[in-house]
């Protein structure tokens, strides 16, 4: 292929919207765009983002297809339709979002029969990594494919593991996310117990750092969000942690693996959104532990 491949990128979310701008400031090709909110695709106004109108346009003009979507249903509904009507052959998609393992698997399946080629390459880190462009990525694919994805993953990310192929990415992603979320309830319970011994909370987080307890949830989440307190609305929340969890246990079903200390940290995101933390930054749930919500009954 003469030239440098036109990029096409399907949602400008929280995440979306920072790797399109990077790939937009990075590439030396063409990067379409495509986003359901106008206000989303404004705010690349200052880059050579080119707005199309419709998923359709971007699969047709698009050689390199990356995806940024919510969940699942709409990988599937956006791949299944659109893209696998329009996106010529020897095209490839590229989807950064979470998804269950069967999911990828079978798009991938789906394009494969159309001659077009997927990659599962869910994203790590948070929203300033993004921006920065400093993400890790987790990149299911054949080795093909891997190595001419690589260079325009480089882009968006300063640590990209290639697990093997279609539906590895998205198994490391799951694996990454769920210790996350194991991790945030256990330290929330030890910040809460550490306090009500009597130890200065930022102290307890100090020492525990230059311990084995350490970890990037307590440098992050534990510094940043639950030290303070600070748990703002459109950052990732117990809804969205719930999602990813249900893939988690999707995926534990058909491999028939238990997660029992899964199980509990489940029911802890429930309780966030049943307790009014819906919406809010996923950290949050230390509230939980600290007004005595979480009884040993509901755990």
């Amino acid at each position: 292929m003469q030239g440098a491949e036109t990029i096409g990128f399907i949602g400008l979310g929280v995440m979306g919207g920072p790797m399109c701008r990077n790939m937009a400031t990075k590439h030396a090709g063409r990067v379409l765009a495509f986003d359901l909110s106008a206000e989303a695709l404004a705010a690349l106004g200052d880059t050579k983002v080119e707005p199309v109108a419709s998923i359709e346009d971007l699969a047709e003009r698009a050689d390199v297809i990356f995806l940024a979507l919510p969940g699942g249903p709409q990988v599937e509904a956006v791949v299944g339709g659109a893209i696998a009507a329009q996106a010529r052959q020897g095209a490839v998609v590229v989807d950064l979002s979470t998804t269950p393992v069967s999911v990828a698997r079978k798009v991938a399946a789906m394009l494969a029969e159309k001659g077009i080629d997927f990659a599962d390459a869910p994203v790590a880190r948070t929203r300033e990594a993004a921006q920065r462009g400093e993400l890790s990525i987790m990149v299911g694919a054949p080795d093909v494919v891997f190595g001419r994805i690589k260079p325009m993953l480089d882009y968006i990310a300063t640590d990209i593991t290639h697990g093997g192929d279609v539906g590895a990415g998205q198994v490391m992603k799951l694996v990454n996310n769920m210790l996350v979320f194991e991790n945030t309830v256990t330290l929330a319970e030890m910040m809460v117990l550490g306090e009500r011994a009597g130890v200065d909370p930022e102290k307890l987080l100090d020492a525990v750092s230059k311990g084995s307890g350490d970890s990037f949830v307590l440098r992050n989440h534990g510094r940043k969000a639950m030290l303070p307190r600070v748990f703002p609305d459109k950052s990732f929340p117990p809804e969205y942690v719930l999602k990813d969890i249900g893939y988690v246990f999707e995926l534990a079903g058909e491999t028939g693996v238990p997660l029992k200390a899964a199980e509990t940290v489940r029911r802890y995101y429930e309780a966030a959104v049943e307790n009014g933390l819906g919406g809010q930054y996923f950290p949050g749930v230390i509230r939980l532990v600290e007004d005595g919500t979480m009884t040993e009954d509901d755990t």
